[in-house]
């Protein structure tokens, strides 16, 4: 009886709908250089209360128009199901290529993350995401679809653990404020849960 229930809650937990929200703040310091802030809140339990949150810092370096490299610290709390506390610091240095072909637009982001959790677990993680957009509308009305993928590769179990397929939108309002929104499907069978239906929005503002 007891691993039947203990199977069942597993199942239970397995998957979850969540919404989540986004917030960086760019401080320019050259033309080349920024400062960022970042923050994140993300709603699950099918959207009924907060299970991650997160703050930090980065910098933003880019070369061109198709080169960029943010590296940034993250402090994360996780409360993924009832009963489980997560607490977690995260650096990640993220490089990204850019380029386009007539309208269409293609980045590729190589990312690197050192994790250490509450629990003394440390690890390395790799993730790629591959990206496509495109614009539509009229000059006034003008917003980008995208679609993208990313993969995540854990060496503390050497495997290919997440695949993240996400679609939406990013619209530019003005030069201090853009907005994306998308759906994102997450399968991972490792985590609790692992397989993810969210609706999210990242905010970005840039003094």
């Amino acid at each position: 009886m007891c691993v039947l229930t203990g199977l069942a809650s597993a199942q239970a937990i397995q998957s979850d709908n969540q919404q989540w929200t986004d917030v960086q703040l760019a401080v320019p310091v050259t033309k080349s250089f920024d400062f960022n802030l970042l923050g994140t809140l993300r709603l699950g339990r099918d959207i009924s209360r907060p299970v991650d949150e997160r703050v930090g810092v980065g910098l933003t370096f880019r070369w061109g128009k198709y080169f960029q490299v943010s590296p940034n610290f993250l402090n994360i709390g996780m409360q993924p199901f009832r009963g489980r506390k997560v607490w977690e610091s995260r650096v990640t240095l993220p490089v990204t290529l850019r380029f386009t072909a007539d309208k269409w637009r293609f980045s590729d982001r190589n990312q690197v993350e050192r994790r250490w959790r509450n629990s003394g677990q440390k690890s390395w993680r790799y993730r790629n995401r591959f990206q496509i957009e495109h614009p539509v509308g009229s000059a006034k009305w003008a917003l980008s679809l995208f679609a993208a993928d990313e993969v995540f590769y854990d060496w503390t179990i050497d495997r290919w653990v997440r695949n993240r397929f996400s679609a939406g939108g990013i619209k530019v309002f003005n030069k201090h404020y853009t907005q994306e929104f998308y759906y994102l499907r997450q399968n991972d069978g490792v985590s609790l849960p692992g397989d993810l239906n969210v609706i999210g929005t990242t905010l970005r503002f840039r003094l």
